[in-house]
């Protein structure tokens, strides 16, 4: 029988392919842009942004602070890659999200579950975009062309039937049309840890960010602890594991909404991880969704390692929380 042996969480923003330039120098001219809430979930202005910054927030910001953030940031991705490989597993179940890359607003599945036998990583481009964004967003795809990774696609279709019989509405996506490729939930992790030793994926899609669908926190508790017990009904002697691929908070950074979630993952109390509001879980914060699936999926496993680096980078404190954890 399958057995779940190892637990993984990532962050996957634009953050961790930029380079140190970015960090230091590039985002204040993009970051007036995006959206921002406050902890009640209303959209609050960049002007009120700034103004709710803590008046030491320049400190957090210095050259030397960005520079020591961007260098414990790889050295945690490096970690992670090391951890999954030593995991030794023969499946790795992906938990992430879709922003418009396979799905769009005339098909938003709620979750999703991709079974085909592999799955395409785009090639980046020869030459780098002019714009700065786009080039680090590349960096999640193939030098030289792209690359065909494995995917279980037996213990995929064991998932979408199991699941459905336990109750949950699954997307079943069999192929891609010829010009999609994989999203960057998927391809940040195939780049970033998998490129050496890939491990077969079964890339599960879960509506984070947009309405009206996204799945409750409670639904996502439900969807964890289904998928544990889907996987090890399957007959095959395996080793799978689950990583979740996004999160931490972000647009704005939130260190007591991240370290609540390190806590409670630690504690294995998915209640707490039930009951966090829905408006908590806005912009980018809402992949934290995908951290709660692999927590209620992991109960039977303890955190042995996690690490966690506040990704500020202007006055506004925006940014986005950078968080790694594993468990066995």
């Amino acid at each position: 029988m399958a057995r779940l042996t190892a637990a993984f969480a990532t962050s996957h923003s634009v953050m961790l392919t930029c380079e140190l330039e970015d960090w230091l120098t590039k985002f204040r001219d993009r970051d007036d842009r995006l959206p921002f809430y406050d902890k009640l979930g209303n959209r609050i202005t960049w002007e009120q942004a700034l103004a709710e910054a803590p008046k030491d927030a320049a400190k957090l910001i210095t050259p030397e602070a960005i520079t020591k953030r961007f260098h414990d940031t790889h050295r945690a991705m490096d970690e992670m890659r090391d951890r999954i490989l030593a995991a030794k597993l023969d499946a790795l179940i992906i938990c992430g999200d879709d922003q418009y890359e396979l799905f769009n607003d005339n098909n938003m599945p709620s979750i999703g579950i991709y079974y085909g036998d592999e799955i395409v990583n785009a090639a980046r481009p020869e030459k780098p975009d002019p714009d700065w964004y786009k080039t680090a967003q590349q960096r999640r795809a193939e030098i030289g062309g792209a690359v065909a990774y494995p995917s279980h696609g037996a213990l995929a279709l064991h998932l979408i039937r199991g699941l459905c019989d336990s109750g949950f509405d699954i997307t079943a996506v069999k192929t891609m049309p010829e010009h999609e490729h994989e999203g960057h939930a998927y391809s940040f992790v195939h780049h970033r840890y998998l490129h050496s030793a890939p491990v077969p994926i079964i890339p599960v899609f879960l509506n984070t960010y947009y309405a009206p669908n996204q799945p409750t926190p409670k639904r996502c508790v439900a969807l964890g602890r289904a998928m544990k017990q889907v996987v090890e009904a399957f007959p095959e002697d395996l080793r799978v594991g689950i990583m979740a691929s996004g999160g931490m908070s972000h647009f704005r950074v939130e260190e007591d909404l991240d370290h609540s979630i390190f806590d409670a993952i630690k504690r294995k109390d998915l209640e707490f991880l039930g009951n966090l509001k829905p408006y908590r879980l806005l912009a980018g914060s809402s992949e934290l969704r995908n951290w709660i699936v692999a927590a209620a999926a992991a109960t039977d496993l303890d955190v042995n390692w996690n690490a966690y680096v506040p990704g500020y980078r202007t006055m506004a404190l925006s940014g986005t929380g950078l968080g790694f954890a594993s468990w066995s």
